[in-house]
């Protein structure tokens, strides 16, 4: 069978034993640090003392007490010292300025009260959601621009998806986005107060444990856990746990762990704390042990200090990732001008086609350039082709027939990395002159099922654009700054380094 040990160098570990007739009394003796195993195990063991064999248990149905290795002793000394130590060493955040709490209160009026509250847990959401993924001082100026622009959830649930996906473009993870807002829009439409437990937070759409915890516990004082990458980090180090942080089993107890330990008069305070020390101090690679507020605690700083083989860092597992698949795109960014020659061009009669990705799937509901995907690298011609194929079939845009090509030119390549794509993407500037003028483009647009709009220079350097597309747009940029700026499209003269960096669509290398 499969028991989880306690080894002391070593930390938590699964080992595979064989059962025998003296086997408890024996293992019990040699193995004084064994702390669970499953009833199913000792039942079997007492019914078939004598049969022979291996049992085998698989390791997902061993369910450890873990939460009871924390000491009472330990318990109130790790949130004393973790909680002084937040008060005096916590960052100066945004959302955290409109959560201080103490035993005052300011608002004297139940309403107003309940208002505040509100307004919190609507800060803690936005922010946590933002947190997903993405560094604080990146989430900064994006909760910052946030809050000025949807202070309440009210005016959130007024906004647009569109003007959502603007707001939040550059921050990757676009479905937090789309949550955030149909979350908004399904408690105002219920007309019920901001939902203030876990059970009901967890009702809301794109909302988890972790986020609904942060809220309850942060805004609601409500005394539950949280359990987050920093917050796994600091308990697996605190007990020397190497078991597989993402194993279910293992998360499972981890959240058992963090809620033993959770203060119950400073709850949200207590949570802060503890993701605070993950951020700061006890970091991946290069935790702070010296100056720690709980390293007298730390199971895996003593294994450490007596076996010069184990490393603080150990802890926990280092979990391999998936690895990236690799793929190809070309992405055609297509201006459409009044003007037969690029010298005659002026920006008043010139646009730029835009389409917006499918609802379901990778950048859901995003504007993006004319692009196709390709399973493979392709050549330049190939890549025409489908380009071709793909403005023929969803805009009627045919060189043979109601367009001419003014410019077209291959301005370059790079590669862009999402969670889980590794996508090489080459960029054309393909400018073309309608036989007939624009409205003819309009004319089969209700037919299409692809939604699609033309957009002059100033409006697209306005749009809320991916990383990926203003990489699209730096690109054309550069190609510009390399030839004759008579000679290029109106993307390219309008849109200087300067007004790209102001208008955010200028990445630095």
């Amino acid at each position: 069978m499969i028991v989880l040990l306690y080894l002391p160098t070593r930390g938590f570990e699964f080992q595979t034993v064989r059962p025998s007739s003296s086997s408890w009394a024996y293992f019990n003796k040699t193995n004084p640090n064994l702390f669970c195993h499953l009833p199913m195990a000792r039942q079997n063991k007492a019914n078939n003392s004598n049969k022979k064999g291996r049992l085998l248990i698989k390791q997902q149905e061993v369910i450890g007490d873990i939460e009871d290795l924390f000491s009472e002793e330990d318990t109130h000394k790790i949130r004393a010292s973790l909680l002084e130590w937040y008060d005096k060493n916590q960052r100066d955040l945004p959302w955290r300025r409109t959560t201080k709490s103490g035993n005052s209160k300011n608002v004297k009026e139940e309403e107003e009260e309940e208002e505040e509250e509100e307004k919190r847990a609507y800060g803690v959401w936005v922010s946590e959601v933002m947190l997903q993924q993405t560094r604080v001082q990146t989430v900064i100026d994006y909760y910052n621009r946030w809050m000025r622009k949807w202070p309440t959830l009210q005016h959130l649930a007024q906004a647009s998806l569109e003007e959502v996906n603007e707001m939040w473009a550059g921050l990757g993870y676009y479905r937090r986005a789309r949550f955030l807002l149909e979350g908004a829009k399904m408690i105002v439409a219920g007309g019920s107060e901001f939902p203030n437990t876990v059970s009901t937070l967890r009702n809301v759409p794109g909302i988890g444990d972790y986020t609904a915890g942060a809220i309850a516990s942060i805004a609601f004082k409500e005394v539950v856990p949280v359990v987050d990458g920093n917050v796994v980090r600091v308990l697996a180090r605190l007990k020397a746990i190497s078991a597989n942080p993402k194993d279910k089993i293992t998360v499972k107890n981890l959240w058992k762990l963090a809620a033993q330990l959770v203060d119950p008069s400073r709850p949200g305070d207590f949570n802060q704390s503890l993701m605070e020390l993950g951020a700061t101090l006890c970091t991946p690679l290069n935790p702070s042990c010296s100056s720690c507020p709980v390293s007298s605690q730390c199971r895996a700083l003593y294994n450490s200090k007596n076996d010069e083989s184990v490393m603080v860092t150990d802890y926990p597992m280092k979990v391999v990732k998936a690895k990236q698949r690799n793929d190809f795109s070309t992405v055609c960014v297509v201006e459409i001008s009044g003007s037969q020659a690029l010298s005659q061009q002026s920006q008043s009669d010139s646009r730029f086609l835009l389409v917006k990705r499918p609802d379901e799937g990778l950048l859901a509901g995003l504007w993006e350039f004319p692009s196709v995907t390709l399973d493979e690298e392709a050549d330049l011609s190939m890549r025409r082709k489908l380009i071709d194929q793909l403005l023929k079939k969803s805009f009627r845009l045919n060189t043979q027939k109601n367009c001419s090509i003014i410019s077209r030119e291959l301005v370059g390549e790079f590669v862009h990395v999402f969670s889980h794509i590794r996508r090489k993407i080459y960029v054309e500037l393909l400018v073309l002159h309608l036989k007939g003028g624009m409205h003819d483009l309009f004319k089969e647009k209700d037919k299409k099922t692809m939604d699609w709009k033309l957009l002059d220079s100033e409006a697209v350097s306005r749009m809320g654009l991916t990383s990926a597309v203003r990489k699209v747009c730096q690109h054309s940029i550069l190609h510009a700054k390399r030839g004759d700026a008579s000679s290029q499209p109106l993307l390219c003269k309008r849109q200087p380094e300067r007004e790209l960096k102001r208008r955010g669509l200028w990445l630095d290398h």
